[in-house]
């Protein structure tokens, strides 16, 4: 059978490399070596670590296996992977965003493309429409988040790429909420995926790291050659915790997700809670359009408390979550957006997308449930 054609579960533990080629050993060893020898002056199939490590390659063969794609790359931090890919745009170019953006993307698009004289305009990318609207004859390409960070907005992928096409614009994903167990965007047509993969694919929040995946070959050479160029790849220790992280994705993505669903429901019952986010629910807005492009609804859940005080009561008296900015983990992380994850977005920007100081975002862990369930309790009353 092609390795290709393994279900998820089979791929994620055997990946691409599934034992040491040279030992038989049950991992790829950590390849701690910053340079390879040139046998008779000439190189090898590696001949610097920036330019391909075999443990970085594990996990570059592992993602675009998981994604479907033809290739995959591996960065030191998520933020690298999308500062790398955006760096197919070049000066005078104009890129349309998701207006309900990670807060470090949302930094990046509008503080670092524009010195780099890339425009960039965010918008509501649930409405086909204002997309439309959007896009210049010096768009490029368009950027997008679903469910978006930290709203759970649910953008129309199908639609979006049917926009691009008709625009000879390249479509970029952050998959990062979903991972490839649950959305597959290169097979809706998407042309590149990204992931921080500090997050779920990691899972035990100890390492930094990003991975993209594409389907196409000609922009996989581009995204290769500015890899190469620019040099912020992963190391062949972080490769190595990272493939053991993805090795036990799907059961840790399938605990979280099931306890997610359920604390999403008791939260909607809960009398501080004014608002949940989590496609899961029935009455989510936009369910049907996620389970349409998505076979799962995650494990993160978003809610929002009637009272502004009683933020600093939840974070000053729940025990078993980590307060901190960052998601994906072994451990329930609870992250207060306004001041975290979103933190460098102006307030009225936040206010404008609906951020507001009440809004709480969280990533359910591996604990049991009921104990996840009173220590809220005890924080929400």
């Amino acid at each position: 059978m092609n390795r290709k054609d393994y279900r998820p579960a089979t791929l994620l533990v055997h990946q691409g490399k599934d034992r040491d080629p040279a030992t038989g050993a049950a991992t790829v060893p950590i390849y701690q070596a910053s340079t390879y020898h040139h046998e008779g002056g000439t190189a090898g199939e590696y001949d610097y670590a920036r330019s391909g490590n075999p443990s970085r390659e594990q996990v570059e063969e592992a993602i675009a296996l998981l994604e479907g794609g033809t290739r995959g790359f591996a960065y030191a931090s998520g933020m690298t992977a999308i500062g790398s890919v955006l760096a197919l745009l070049e000066s005078g170019d104009h890129l349309v965003a998701s207006a309900d953006l990670y807060g470090g993307s949302w930094r990046f698009i509008t503080g670092v493309l524009p010195q780099q004289g890339i425009s960039c305009s965010l918008v509501d990318t649930t409405d086909t429409d204002a997309v439309k609207s959007a896009i210049t004859p010096r768009t490029r390409a368009l950027f997008l988040e679903t469910p978006s960070n930290p709203l759970f907005q649910i953008t129309d992928l199908r639609a979006m790429v049917e926009i691009a096409r008709q625009h000879g614009l390249i479509t970029i994903l952050d998959n990062t909420f979903m991972t490839p167990l649950l959305q597959r965007p290169l097979d809706l047509g998407i042309d590149i995926t990204i992931h921080s993969a500090t997050k779920f694919l990691g899972g035990h929040s100890d390492i930094l790291a990003g991975l993209v995946a594409v389907n196409d070959k000609d922009l996989g050479k581009r995204l290769k050659y500015f890899q190469n160029a620019f040099g912020a790849v992963l190391s062949p220790f972080d490769s190595f915790l990272l493939s053991r992280g993805i090795k036990t994705l799907q059961v840790r993505l399938d605990a979280g997700q099931r306890s997610a669903g359920e604390l999403a429901r008791r939260l909607t019952e809960h009398p501080a809670v004014g608002r949940v986010w989590y496609p899961g629910l029935d009455n989510f807005k936009g369910r049907q359009l996620h389970f349409s492009q998505a076979s799962g609804a995650g494990a993160v859940v978003s809610f929002e408390l009637r009272e502004e005080q009683q933020v600093k009561e939840l974070l000053g008296n729940v025990k078993l979550p980590i307060i901190a900015p960052s998601l994906g983990g072994v451990e329930t992380i609870l992250t207060h957006c306004w001041s975290m994850s979103h933190g460098a977005i102006p307030a009225e920007d936040k206010i404008r997308q609906g951020i507001s100081k009440r809004l709480l975002r969280l990533s359910v862990g591996l604990e049991d449930i009921e104990d996840l369930w009173e220590d809220l309790e005890i924080g929400l009353s």
